[in-house]
């Protein structure tokens, strides 16, 4: 993101507003080298023109969303006095500002008096609503789908907790026959339902997992941290629109607002249904919750150091975009469904490509025609070098056979997995440079594909 003039301008009068507060303070002499500091700046600058164009929409790779710059500013102006939201001492003001953005978030998946923080990310946030269920039910054991996020096992390994692989379906969602199997074998203390799987997007059957816990009674925890904020949007299937709405029937939630919520890194977020969940955090420490009989956020958190900025730039950023349907947060978010849509439809028409399956969110992967899986593996990989050599930045994903399989043309199955291409249209963005994205799509299928 590019901070234009009249965004510092803004900067710079929000900075003295804050100045102003501790007007009665001794001034600072603090030394300054301006020239020292310009000259490591500029280096810094040229340094990082090593990296992929995130911030544009002709990146369309990995899961990474510039933050808005009212996120960018908010932040910025918070780090002036680095409040720690550990404890209220260390964040009074930047506290009651993420205590405020967690009941939105909460409030938007449709809980009234949910218990939660923010925390570095998805990972850790997966891992403290494990690391609550493991105390909070009868059996550690975790069933989780094999195409959901990989972290959750290693985070099963840490808690010292049995993962069990659920397989999934040829939609790339848990197989719920599987999970019925697994069920039956085992005592499942929680299953994990993930709402936007970071490969495909898939959407986990939250429906069918709800009905089988009324006769196995475990708990329900949605990793939604990637598609989480899709909740708030209209132009969902009617598969993916029942599964948003059941999300108040489990007990745990992850979302990120670092992924689609406008936020730089890490801005993560646990929520709990039932705030009895805060026994399982209570701990003692007398040197750090002293100033205050209120809630300590340090007291319902894994982590103890929390930047308290990453919590202004998200109570910023929900001042100007409310978590509402058909609010400019959501209709942002179906801008991004629709230019995805738009991509599918022209992959779906194009006889050199396969899409794996229909997005569900605002990812879609497809793989290349070819004979054999190695040669198809081995064009996706030259169209992904030949995008990028003119500025078209996508990303690769190797998926199993049975889910490649069914859509594509590949005859002979020389290896049991397939290197396939996959887009995140993340950006609003996107839905206006859809048009120069086909057209470079066209050009490199010309150039790299049919002349092989």
């Amino acid at each position: 993101m590019n901070l234009e003039s009249a965004e510092l301008q803004i900067l710079e009068d929000a900075a003295l507003a804050l100045r102003s507060g501790f007007s009665d303070l001794p001034d600072l002499c603090e030394p300054t080298n301006v020239s020292t500091e310009q000259t490591i700046l500029n280096s810094v600058a040229q340094r990082l023109h090593d990296n992929f164009p995130y911030h544009h929409p002709m990146y369309l790779g990995q899961m990474m969303k510039p933050p808005h710059r009212l996120a960018h500013l908010a932040y910025t102006l918070a780090m002036s006095l680095n409040p720690n939201n550990h404890a209220l001492d260390g964040g009074r003001a930047s506290s009651e500002m993420e205590k405020d953005s967690i009941q939105q978030i909460a409030a938007m998946v449709g809980w009234d008096n949910a218990l939660g923080h923010l925390c570095g990310g998805g990972t850790i946030a997966n891992l403290e609503a494990m690391w609550v269920a493991r105390e909070m039910t009868d059996s550690p054991i975790v069933a989780v789908s094999d195409q959901a996020h990989y972290t959750h096992s290693r985070s099963a390994s840490l808690l010292g907790t049995e993962c069990l692989e659920v397989h999934s379906d040829q939609l790339g969602r848990m197989n719920i026959n599987h999970l019925k199997e697994l069920l039956s074998k085992h005592n499942v203390g929680t299953v994990i339902a993930t709402l936007g799987t970071t490969g495909l997007g898939a959407i986990d059957p939250l429906e069918q997992i709800i009905e089988l816990r009324a006769k196995h009674s475990f708990r329900i925890h949605i990793d939604a941290a990637y598609g989480g904020y899709f909740k708030l949007i209209s132009n969902l299937s009617a598969y993916a629109k029942k599964q948003y709405q059941l999300i108040p029937q489990a007990d745990s939630f992850v979302i990120d607002p670092h992924k689609h919520g406008l936020q730089p890194y890490g801005c993560g977020c646990v929520l709990f249904k039932d705030p009895q969940a805060a026994k399982v955090y209570k701990h003692d420490s007398p040197y750090t919750y002293f100033t205050s009989d209120q809630l300590h956020l340090g007291e319902i958190s894994f982590e103890c150091s929390r930047a308290g900025a990453a919590a202004v730039a998200l109570w910023a950023t929900l001042q100007r975009f409310p978590l509402i349907p058909n609010g400019d947060f959501a209709q942002r978010l179906e801008c991004s469904r629709r230019a995805v849509l738009q991509l599918f439809e022209w992959i779906e028409k194009s006889p050199l490509y396969s899409p794996v399956v229909t997005p569900e969110l605002d990812i879609v992967v497809w793989s290349v025609q070819a004979e054999s899986a190695s040669a198809a593996s081995a064009k996706a990989r030259k169209f992904f070098d030949a995008a990028a050599a003119k500025n078209l930045h996508f990303a690769l994903v190797t998926l199993p056979k049975q889910l490649v399989e069914p859509a594509s043309q590949i005859t002979t199955w020389d290896k049991d997995e397939v290197t396939c291409l996959r887009a995140c249209v993340m950006k609003p963005e996107h839905e206006e440079w859809m048009p120069r994205i086909l057209q470079l799509l066209g050009e490199v299928s010309n150039e790299v594909l049919e002349n092989n």
